[in-house]
């Protein structure tokens, strides 16, 4: 189907008709992006960035960096473009993987399909046409039958959260917006908020270069050391032999990675339980969290002591009552929040320079143009502020853009009233619009990304090809099939401790945001199987027009 430049564009030259448009070129975008367009479809892709990556292009702080292992943050569609490409370690840094992202798209061909540099600013749905109008901040117009929006789980980063940010006289910058040429921190006066994820990867490797680090802690983290070797020919031979069995199984597994829930705590006597979580903890991945045991998200008594073990290896590292105090959370369970690998993070706070403060005891009142001024008056000065405070997850980037479907109604107001979508994929009233990393699926917050992403497209784009080949138009979820997905999302995470726990999982890191639990808590296999269901009963649920 050919691409018209001009098509229905009336005068202005900047439209440009088209099958299909891809928000993104990210993991999924690119992916998605290339899919359509093997399928014939006239696409392109929409990007903010100067270049691909998605999130790895715009994380570039420093320590950033993989926990996911290299090997399973793949694409599995093609076993050449998989064994062409080696990891030099177990979980590769934020330069590899941007290289590695490069390294897609130059073997796809994907960069003359895509439109770097256009920030999306709006999408209506024309109800005479049956057609998505896309414009962006640029004015460029894209008049196209079907929008994928692959624009990213965590790329809508928070901002403005404290008063006085815009007088603070030194640098002040989010995580999510690191320079690309980098920032000089060797010997200056940094102070860091917020201790998720990112918080500790930018912790734990700028400690040795400043010359003094303050980290305003408010919610401790649980935390897992991550072992990350290097990989020589063996390691790389090894894990490339296995593209099969990678293939075959990771779409089938709860969370998308190679290891799944395989041991039942009731089988197993008090001793072999404590024997199989060292073993866990001492594997030095998500595996302890991601594959332990499943009933520490269902059972109040299970999840305390396992969270106890937890507690206990990071109090025994810590030592100082202080710091435990400040690091070593107690108000909620281990795995009911996202849970952070880390490489001497913890004793990053028994060098010298290093200061946590905790922010439960003196909030942070407002920045000042020389520091952070706690609530109880005292002045923190500082050279450089790095904002480590998180993300609108899931709903962010799309309700930032002005997105509007039948009858002009706005995502942005829908999902202000109530997170609902059909199985994250569609959501009803907004027809010929598909998402991927959208709430109500795993690939929201409880999935390895690229297992999840890839699932996600394909469907879209057999979904996409069904409905041309069906001599439709467009096709969209009914409301009972979206009211009937959102209550089997909501009674199999109301039977888990997720929703019970304060986090961006639930929207809570979002003030006004609508409670919640954003990830489809069934495990990413049922949900796999559940989208081949709908696919194979030839879209019941769905109406085509």
């Amino acid at each position: 189907m050919a691409d018209q430049a001009v098509a229905g564009a009336g005068d202005n030259p900047h439209v440009r008709t088209l099958d299909a448009l891809v928000i993104g070129a990210g993991v999924g975008g690119l992916y998605q992006l290339y899919q359509l367009r093997e399928k014939g479809l006239s696409v392109a892709s929409v990007e903010a960035a100067a270049d691909v990556g998605g999130t790895w292009h715009w994380n570039r702080y420093p320590g950033a960096r993989f926990d996911s292992e290299g090997y399973i943050y793949q694409y599995l569609f093609d076993e050449t473009l998989f064994k062409d490409w080696t990891w030099s370690e177990r979980f590769p840094s934020q330069p590899e993987i941007e290289r590695w992202m490069h390294y897609i798209a130059d073997r796809l061909d994907l960069r003359k399909d895509i439109d770097f540099g256009r920030t999306v600013k709006s999408a209506h749905f024309d109800e005479v046409t049956s057609r998505w109008r896309v414009e962006t901040d640029a004015g460029h117009v894209y008049d196209t039958q079907f929008l994928v929006a692959c624009s990213g789980v965590l790329s809508a980063p928070l901002e403005h959260l404290f008063e006085g940010e815009d007088t603070f006289r030194g640098d002040i910058l989010h995580t999510a917006r690191w320079p690309a040429e980098g920032l000089d921190l060797a010997g200056k006066r940094v102070g860091i908020i917020g201790t998720g994820a990112t918080g500790i990867q930018v912790i734990q490797t700028i400690a040795p270069e400043v010359a003094e680090l303050k980290v305003f802690v408010r919610t401790p983290q649980y935390v897992l050391p991550m072992k990350n070797p290097k990989y020589g020919p063996a390691e790389v031979r090894a894990y490339k032999d296995r593209f099969e069995e990678l293939r075959d199984s990771l779409f089938t597994t709860f969370t998308g990675f190679e290891y799944d829930f395989e041991v039942a705590w009731d089988d197993l006597t008090p001793a072999q339980r404590t024997e199989r979580l060292e073993d866990l903890y001492g594997h030095g991945s998500l595996k302890m969290w991601l594959a332990g045991f499943g009933e520490v998200f269902f059972y109040e008594e299970i999840s305390e002591e396992v969270s106890e073990f937890v507690r206990d290896k990071m109090r025994a590292r810590l030592k100082d009552p202080e710091l435990i105090e400040t690091l070593v959370p107690t108000e909620y369970g281990f795995g009911t929040r996202r849970v952070p690998l880390e490489t001497g993070y913890l004793e990053t706070y028994h060098r010298d320079n290093v200061h946590a403060i905790n922010i439960r005891k003196n909030g942070i009142a407002e920045i000042v143009p020389y520091g952070i001024r706690m609530q109880d008056g005292t002045v923190h000065e500082l050279d450089v502020i790095i904002l480590a405070v998180g993300f609108d997850g899931s709903t962010g980037a799309l309700t930032r853009i002005d997105v509007r479907g039948r009858g002009g109604r706005s995502l942005s107001e829908d999902w202000a009233r109530e997170v609902r979508t059909t199985m994250g994929l569609q959501k009803h009233g907004y027809p010929n619009l598909f998402l991927t990393g959208a709430p109500l699926a795993p690939s929201a917050a409880l999935c390895n990304v690229p297992t999840c992403l890839q699932q996600q497209t394909e469907w879209i784009t057999a979904c996409i090809g069904n409905v041309i080949a069906s001599g439709k138009s467009t096709i969209e979820p009914l409301q009972q099939t979206e009211d009937d997905w959102v209550a089997h999302h909501d009674e199999t995470a109301s039977a888990t401790l997720i929703g019970k726990t304060d986090s961006w999982w639930v929207g809570s890191n979002v003030e006004g945001k609508p409670r919640r639990v954003l990830a489809y808590t069934g495990g990413a296999g049922a949900y796999n199987d559940k989208c081949k269901e709908v696919a194979e009963s030839g879209y019941a649920g769905f109406e085509m027009a």
